[in-house]
């Protein structure tokens, strides 16, 4: 079980840049002090979580947060390639393409991976809950999972329309 010496109330306000440029502000996140042999330590509350392989996809998925889920799980897997990752969702869902990205690292990395459901997995958030390893799929007494089908839209020459029907066709064989 993690232990964390003590939680200030003190933070740092982190952003992240998304496609085109634009920022997200990530709110005021909690620094976590720890007492070591050598002094104290801080970290960011994400980063102290991540040192005990606990992931967290908190939020629409979109390009941003894929790249750091991605990064996260690699880097995970760099670091013991068969003790547990647990990872943690609170999606309303989001790009298919960043979500799908996401999802191939899941089933590439060889550790096993616990999901659990806190809040909402939804849509592409779903798709995540179900891509952990089978016995390690976990909801939350009061979470709420939504699964639909995949939908989708085309305009265009009749050849570009086939074509995106068939990708979604093979969306939903996934």
């Amino acid at each position: 079980m993690m232990k964390i010496p003590s939680l200030l109330n003190r933070g740092k306000f982190l952003t992240c840049a998304l496609n085109g440029g634009t920022k997200r502000n990530l709110g005021l996140v909690p620094i976590v002090i720890e007492q070591t042999g050598r002094g104290e330590r801080a970290y960011d509350i994400f980063s102290r979580l991540l040192k005990e392989r606990i992931i967290c996809v908190m939020g629409p998925v979109m390009d941003d947060v894929s790249s750091l889920v991605v990064a996260q799980l690699l880097f995970l897997q760099s670091e013991h390639s068969t003790k547990p990752i647990h990872m943690y969702i609170n999606s309303p869902g989001g790009s298919v393409t960043a979500g799908l990205a996401i999802y191939d690292t899941m089933q590439y990395v060889k550790p096993p991976i616990a999901t659990w459901c806190v809040g909402q997995a939804c849509s592409m958030g779903s798709l995540l809950l179900a891509a952990g390893a089978p016995g390690m799929r976990h909801s939350l007494p009061h979470a709420r999972i939504m699964i639909h089908q995949v939908s989708g839209g085309a305009q265009g020459q009749a050849t570009d329309i086939q074509i995106q029907a068939e990708e979604i066709i093979k969306l939903k064989k996934l």
